[in-house]
């Protein structure tokens, strides 16, 4: 079993497993992120709307970072993009503990998020570019076991130093674990270039029309959304529920996003490659995420039994294994080749996007009815996914048909010709 489990990590390039372990780093450090709203309510004393309106400001900064971040890369190269944004948001990771007012708070979220958000389109075209066809999906499968690794330990580490020091530690050590990760990668990792210059030849390329015109893509940009609006309630509204409902400390509500990242770590790429070697049509997979997501979230409707968080994020787990892998794989197989770091820029903004959309609403649905009106919302969200998930299937069949007949028809018509 062992065997098998380690042969899921072979065929990796060096330069991938160096993107692994900065990724690995950079995810530990930023504690901050799962207590941020717990931050804002209980040291900060803001009101729900508070921290509604600047996880808006989270939002707004992320979409800036990934379309900058798509838009440079494809002029300057992911690696330039890469060590400036993780320098700079460990810069700003440290001076926004000294922000404490509102519209401060709000102006340092956005400027570190516009930073610290150019760093995920460029890692991907990373994997792209040091990686092969063939590893693609378990490329991203290995970074993003990184990433939860890397959740496995920041949340109960962060927990341990709100306790012991206070806040103030977690912005320090989120900011010198950036700097060190950047550090690390570009002593490692050298920028990848063509051994010979190429003449640029102007293009009449639109790249707003071929994305637009793209429907299947932009349909599962919806689907990436929604899917991303119900994950993001495990680091807005879960924390403070936590609180509120069960008076969990910040150490146990640590510890149960760490069970989240141990299952991921787990058997998420196990998960993934079978699914790849059984050919598993990926929107049905997809499609099962949404529903263990939204079970989970349906489940906290159940509020007198403390057992259910436990419930709740296995479901939330495997919901996350069976969506997440898939989402960025598609959307990198519709990656039109002139047009990568927009194409990536735009898929990593729905997730933006979606972080808007879930603080606000929550926040504003908590507010004015209840959390149990907030979980009933989320349920009935990802019902609405589900449905989006079918119809994306029957446009990717017709979409097939479609180039099938042009193909056929191509073909006899060089028959009559000849």
């Amino acid at each position: 079993m062992v065997k098998n489990y380690l042969s899921n990590f072979k065929g990796f390039s060096r330069e991938i497993w160096i993107l692994t372990f900065i990724t690995f780093l950079n995810r530990a450090g930023t504690m901050v992120i799962p207590f941020l709203s717990k931050y804002m309510k209980d040291d900060l004393s803001f009101s729900y709307n508070q921290i509604g309106w600047i996880m808006v400001f989270f939002g707004v900064g992320s979409i800036i970072g990934s379309y900058l971040s798509g838009k440079i890369s494809d002029k300057i190269g992911f690696y330039k993009v890469m060590i400036f944004s993780l320098f700079m948001s460990g810069i700003v990771f440290i001076v926004l503990q000294f922000l404490t007012s509102f519209v401060s708070l709000c102006v340092g979220i956005l400027i570190l998020t516009s930073i610290a958000d150019m760093y995920r389109p460029a890692m991907l075209l990373a994997l792209d570019t040091y990686g092969n066809k063939e590893t693609r999906t378990r490329a991203l499968t290995l970074t993003r076991i990184a990433i939860n690794s890397g959740f496995l330990i920041g949340p109960v580490l962060g927990g341990l130093i709100i306790m012991k020091v206070g806040y103030s530690g977690l912005f320090w050590v989120d900011g010198l674990t950036c700097i060190l990760a950047i550090l690390i990668f570009s002593i490692l990792v050298k920028e990848k270039k063509l051994p010979f210059k190429l003449k640029k030849i102007k293009s009449d390329i639109n790249s707003n029309k071929i994305i637009l015109n793209d429907k299947p893509f932009l349909l599962h940009l919806l689907i990436t959304m929604i899917t991303g609006i119900l994950f993001f309630q495990m680091f807005t509204t879960l924390p403070l529920y936590h609180k509120e409902q069960f008076n969990f400390t910040e150490f146990e509500t640590g510890l149960l996003l760490s069970l989240s990242g141990l299952i991921i770590i787990l058997f998420e790429l196990p998960l993934v490659r079978y699914i790849e070697e059984k050919n598993i049509d990926r929107i049905k997979i997809i499609s099962l995420g949404i529903l263990c997501m939204s079970i989970s979230l349906l489940l906290m409707l159940v509020s007198d039994w403390n057992g259910i968080l436990i419930v709740m994020v296995c479901l939330m787990s495997i919901g996350v294994m069976l969506t997440f892998p898939f989402a960025n794989s598609f959307a990198m197989s519709r990656v039109h080749m002139d047009l990568k770091g927009r194409y990536i820029a735009v898929f990593t903004m729905s997730y933006s996007f979606a972080h808007i959309l879930s603080a606000k609403t929550s926040m504003g649905i908590i507010q004015a009815y209840s959390y149990q009106a907030n979980w009933i919302f989320m349920g009935t969200l990802g019902s609405t996914a589900l449905v989006l998930c079918y119809w994306l299937s029957i446009m990717l069949k017709e979409e097939r048909e479609n180039i099938e007949l042009k193909i056929k028809k191509s073909l006899f018509s060089q028959k009559e010709a000849s």
